[in-house]
């Protein structure tokens, strides 16, 4: 079952990703964020598959770009949790040309009993729906961090019941006046970082200093083109071969008893003596 909890994108890599398959409009991933075009008469928005469920989940993110009135008498941002029945759906409404916020549980497309707010850019940076069994809630946040609950009713039967099969739909619309757009961003995530890949040329213009450094060599080969000056290192040789090269010879036959030329004192024994001795 796949919570909306588990949908995160930051729109960094300016692609639309494949849990948007159902986008709409001419939606585009621009600058970092999920850009939705608001032009007379069209209907446009990031949308998933029917294939979420809100049934114990939460989903967050942030309206980072409003839609200017303009000439137009009907202009919104939207964020709704969508079922599969056309017209129910929970969610965020912000119409700009009265500037509040509505937050609505509709039924054939309305919620008699939806609550406004006055629009704060700042206290209403950052919206969240969640559920937890028994209620649904209508979430603001200046951050994303700290949270004031703004609605709460009894979950809907729908909610429950729709398993696998809800959309998230971030939408944008106007009746008329000039074109532009809604910008969103941070489903379900604070970090905002992106990698990006690419390739760059490396040079050196200067020399580099070789200081007193710890070691390690392992069967090594080691063959020196130029004079090395050597710098005080603690070393560490492992593998290492020990070859001997010297010849050791050993005299079996004892000290030399053959003959004596000259000797002071008495002869001993074990001595072959010439004369004068006897």
């Amino acid at each position: 079952m796949p919570l909306l909890t588990t949908l995160v994108d930051n729109f960094n890599d300016n692609v639309i990703g494949p849990n948007w398959g159902n986008s709409y409009g001419g939606a585009t991933e621009t600058g970092g964020r999920a850009r939705v075009p608001c032009a007379a008469g069209v209907y446009a928005g990031y949308q998933t598959g029917r294939a979420w469920t809100l049934a114990g989940a939460s989903i967050y993110l942030k309206l980072v770009t409003l839609p200017a009135a303009s000439t137009g008498t009907d202009v919104s941002a939207n964020f709704l949790v969508t079922s599969a029945t056309a017209g129910t759906s929970i969610g965020f409404k912000y119409n700009a040309v009265t500037s509040k916020l509505r937050l609505q549980a509709n039924v054939a497309y309305y919620d008699g009993a939806a609550i406004e707010l006055t629009y704060s850019p700042t206290d209403h940076l950052w919206l969240r729906l969640r559920e937890d069994g028994a209620n649904v809630y209508w979430d603001t946040s200046p951050n994303g961090s700290t949270w004031t609950n703004r609605r709460t009713l009894a979950t809907p039967t729908w909610i429950t019941e729709a398993i696998d099969t809800v959309a998230l739909d971030i939408y944008a619309f106007r009746d008329a006046g000039t074109t532009d757009f809604v910008e969103w961003d941070n489903v379900n995530t604070l970090a905002d970082g992106a990698v990006y890949t690419g390739t760059a040329t490396l040079t050196s213009d200067s020399g580099l200093a070789a200081a007193s450094i710890r070691s390690a060599v392992i069967d090594a080969e080691l063959a020196a083109d130029s004079g090395l000056a050597v710098a005080e290192t603690q070393a560490h040789l492992d593998g290492a071969v020990l070859t001997v090269t010297s010849d050791l010879l050993a005299d079996t036959a004892g000290a030399d008893t053959g003959d004596v030329d000259v000797y002071v004192g008495s002869p001993r024994t074990g001595w072959a003596v010439t004369g004068p001795w006897r």
